[in-house]
């Protein structure tokens, strides 16, 4: 934060957000149960048509803007509504958002309040490239980059997508190929069109992976070797590591039977202290400097989720930054941390009312 003017105390939150969503009702649960006055919700709706305000002391949490058809709809410029469902569209949708996070910072900032982020990092870790690069300048271990037209193994991602959007394992061995991906591919009058499901697709013919790769294309993608995982159980492991005011305090093992960990795609939350066991002490609290090290290129973004790759030969990589990774519902902290019998947001509930105190 670089205001001058001293935040309310007590501290007095404003959460820009879709009403219903998890994440700000979470989040509000958070601040009542601290004995904080009731925060204030500013809709993305009201953000988006002009119509909101804040208030000089406010503290202001941004949250995700998505799931909401009409903000979509908004946040890309179309006239016509937007299918949540479809996976194109998501450079638009980015334009869109980051556009939109200038202003709402300024108006933050113009109103004497406070916001937990700045537009810059949070259109860095929202563009795949960019944060890859931004991350290897510093030294930090990512996966090498890859090709993604296909003539590779490679993990591709949409540059700009979120949640596993349009994401595809490809797997090149001589002549045969094989797509594993989040991604429905459906052949219409109208040409190709993607959709997001929670069922993950294998396709093994050659026509149905180009017209995938073609379709995802226009949005611009980002690819990465793929790292072979330490597994447990015989599911592949990943780690999604959440820093608060730079510092690590919730951690979840990740597993899965194909090569996507998120759990709204059917991964599960692994055994944490067998993985720690497994790896040892001195590399758990590596991956836990890498995932520091790694919220220290965003300052400014109160709360990050970092996700860590366990490689398989020992060594372990920063597979994405995630600007909204904290709705991990019922995940206490780390002890020794400020989230230690806390949840995610609970914590950095704790960690502002220590801040400005």
């Amino acid at each position: 934060m670089t205001s001058r003017v001293k935040p309310a105390v007590p501290l007095r939150f404003a959460i820009v957000g879709n009403p219903e969503n998890r994440r700000v009702t979470l989040f509000a649960d958070a601040v009542r149960a601290a004995g904080l006055p009731e925060p204030r919700t500013v809709p993305w709706l009201d953000v988006l048509r002009g119509d909101h305000a804040f208030e000089p002391g406010e503290v202001v949490r941004v949250d995700s803007p998505g799931e909401d058809a009409e903000v979509a709809r908004l946040l890309r410029g179309s006239a016509e509504p937007v299918d949540m469902y479809r996976v194109e569209g998501s450079r638009d949708w980015y334009v869109g958002f980051t556009t939109a996070l200038e202003k709402l910072q300024a108006a933050i900032e113009g109103a004497g309040a406070f916001a937990l982020f700045r537009q810059r990092e949070v259109a860095v870790a929202f563009d795949k490239q960019a944060c890859h690069a931004l991350l290897l300048d510093v030294g930090l271990p990512v996966p090498d980059e890859a090709e993604s037209d296909g003539s590779e193994s490679a993990f591709i991602k949409i540059r700009h997508g979120s949640s596993a959007s349009g994401v595809v394992a490809l797997t090149v061995r001589g002549s045969r190929r094989r797509a594993v991906t989040s991604a429905e591919l459906v052949r219409t009058e109208r040409g190709i069109e993607l959709y997001n499901s929670l069922r993950v697709r294998t396709y093994l013919r050659d026509s149905d992976i180009d017209d995938l790769l073609a379709a995802l294309a226009p949005d611009g993608l980002h690819a990465e070797q793929w790292i072979a995982k330490v597994q447990q159980d015989g599911r592949d492991c990943d780690l999604r590591i959440v820093t608060v005011g730079g510092r690590a305090t919730h951690a979840v093992l990740r597993t899965s039977a194909h090569p996507m960990t998120n759990l709204h795609l059917g991964g599960q939350r692994g055994d944490l202290a067998r993985f720690r066991a497994l790896v040892g002490e001195p590399r758990w609290h590596k991956i836990l400097d890498y995932a520091q090290t790694t919220a220290a290129c965003f300052p400014t973004v109160h709360s990050l989720g970092i996700d860590v790759l366990p490689g398989a030969d020992g060594h372990d990589y920063i597979g994405e930054v995630n600007a909204y990774g904290d709705l991990l519902p019922n995940l206490m902290g780390l002890p020794g941390t400020v989230g230690e019998g806390v949840d995610t947001y609970g914590a950095q509930v704790r960690a502002l009312i220590g801040r400005f105190a």
